[in-house]
C-alpha cells in the first residue's frame, strides 16, 4: 500500500476502528461470540423481564441497582423533569415538517439553553442533566408527533411510568398494562450497547470538554443514519412486502440467492442470536394477539425459520427484528421508529459521556495519508 513516492510508512489500518480498544469501561459488557450482554455486571436476561426502565436508567447513571427509597426518589425526579420550555415547543412548531430525528436533534440543542447545569461538566451535574434528558427526549418525540398531526401536545400524567406515559403522550390514551410493559422492555433493551456509532460520537464530542447536551445532539445525529438506527423500519417494510407467512420462505430464498441482506438478521457484534431478541419475541406475540393482528408475528417467525440454515454462518436475528412490529402495532408511524430508539438510549449516551469525563482525553485517531506529495504550485493564470 504505497504511493508514487514509495516511502509510505508500513502501518496497519483498522478501517472503522474495528477491533480497536480506545479505553476501559465499567458500564457495558458484551461477548458477541457467546451472546452475552450485561449492564454494570447485570445480565440483560435479568434486567429485561424483572426490572423497569426507571430502575435500569438509575443503574446506568449511578452504577448500582437502587434501593426502594432511592428508586422512589429517582422516579419522582424523572416525573418532575417531564417539562419542555415554551420556546422549545415553539422551535418544534417551526421545524415540524422536518424528519423527527432532525426535530429531536434541534430540540435537544435548544434545551441546552434552558438547563441550569449546562456549563457544568462535573459528575453530579452531568447525572442531573442525564436524568432530565431521559425525561425530556420522549416528550420532544411525542410533542412533535402531536403538533405535526394538527393536535395539541398531551400533558404528562404523574400516575404513569416512563414507558406508559410516553405512549399516552404520543397517542392521547393510556395504554394497556401489557403494552406499557413491552415498551418498557424495549427501552431497557436499547438503553446501552457499548461504544456503538452514536455512543462513540458522543464520547468524541465529550472528549473536547463540550457539555452533555452537545454530546447527545451528536449522538442523535449519528443514530439518524440508516446504517445505525434504521433496521426496525426496514424489518416492518419487509414484513409488509411478504404479506403472508406462507410467502416467507420464497422471499428469503430470493434475497439470499441475490446476495441481498434479510432485514433484522446479522449484527456487527453478535455471532450468535442477539441476546435482546428473545425478550422482544415473546412480547410481540402477546401484543399482536391483543391488537388483533397475529399475522405479523406469524410472518416474523416464518422468516426466522427460513433463516435457520444461515445461523451457523453467524447470521442470526437481532433485537430490531421484533422492535419495528411493536411500534407498528401501536399505530406509530415508521419515521418515529428511530426516535423511539433514542428515547431508550438517552441514559446510555449520558453514562458514556460520564465515563469519558472521568479521565478525559481528546480522541484523535490518525488517517494514513496516501495522496500525492510535493506538487508544484501553478499560478491560476497559467492553468489554462
Amino acid at each position: 500500500m504505497a504511493d508514487g513516492n514509495g516511502d509510505e510508512p508500513q502501518v496497519e489500518i483498522h478501517r472503522g476502528l474495528n477491533g480497536v480498544y480506545f479505553d476501559r469501561s465499567r458500564v457495558c459488557y458484551i461477548d458477541g461470540r457467546e451472546g452475552v450482554l450485561q449492564y454494570r455486571g447485570y445480565s440483560i436476561h435479568d434486567l429485561a423481564p424483572r426490572s423497569t426502565f426507571e430502575e435500569t436508567a438509575y443503574l446506568l447513571l449511578y452504577g448500582d441497582l437502587p434501593a426502594r427509597e432511592q428508586l422512589k426518589a429517582f422516579d419522582a425526579e424523572l416525573k418532575a423533569a417531564r417539562t419542555l420550555p415554551d420556546p422549545v415547543i415553539e422551535v418544534i412548531r417551526l421545524v415540524q415538517d422536518a424528519h423527527p430525528m432532525d426535530v429531536l436533534r434541534t430540540a435537544v440543542s435548544a434545551l441546552s439553553a434552558f438547563d441550569p447545569d449546562v456549563g457544568d461538566n462535573s459528575m453530579e451535574a452531568t447525572q442531573r442533566k442525564g436524568l432530565r434528558l431521559t425525561s425530556q427526549v420522549p416528550m420532544v418525540v411525542a410533542a412533535h408527533h402531536r403538533i405535526r398531526s394538527g393536535e395539541a401536545p398531551v400533558a404528562p400524567r404523574e400516575d404513569l411510568g416512563h414507558a406508559a406515559n410516553f405512549l399516552y403522550m404520543l397517542k392521547g390514551e393510556p395504554p394497556s398494562d401489557d403494552a406499557s410493559r413491552l415498551m418498557d422492555m424495549d427501552f431497557i433493551l436499547h438503553a446501552e450497547h457499548g461504544t456503538n456509532a452514536s455512543a462513540f460520537t458522543a464520547r468524541v464530542v465529550a472528549g473536547t470538554d463540550a457539555n452533555l447536551h452537545a454530546a447527545v445532539v451528536a449522538g442523535i445525529a449519528a443514530l439518524s443514519g440508516p446504517a445505525h438506527g434504521g433496521a426496525a423500519e426496514n424489518v416492518m417494510r419487509m414484513a409488509q412486502e411478504i404479506g403472508e407467512p406462507e410467502r416467507a420462505a420464497d422471499y428469503v430464498k430470493r434475497l439470499r440467492s441475490n446476495r441481498e441482506p434479510v432485514m433484522g438478521f446479522g449484527h456487527r457484534v453478535y455471532r450468535t442470536e442477539d441476546p435482546r431478541a428473545r425478550h422482544m419475541r415473546e412480547g410481540v406475540q402477546r401484543l399482536s394477539q391483543e391488537m388483533g393482528e397475529p399475522r405479523w408475528y406469524a410472518i416474523l417467525e416464518a422468516v426466522v425459520e427460513a433463516m435457520r440454515p444461515y445461523a451457523r454462518l453467524g447470521v442470526n436475528v437481532n433485537v430490531d427484528f421484533y422492535a419495528g412490529v411493536v411500534y407498528y402495532l401501536h399505530g406509530i408511524p415508521e419515521d418515529l421508529f428511530v426516535p423511539i430508539f433514542a428515547v431508550g438510549r438517552t441514559p446510555g449516551w449520558a453514562v458514556q459521556v460520564l465515563e469519558q469525563f472521568e479521565h478525559n482525553i481528546l480522541l484523535r485517531p490518525l488517517t494514513l495519508y496516501s495522496g500525492p506529495r510535493d506538487r508544484d504550485y501553478v499560478p491560476l493564470a497559467e492553468r489554462g
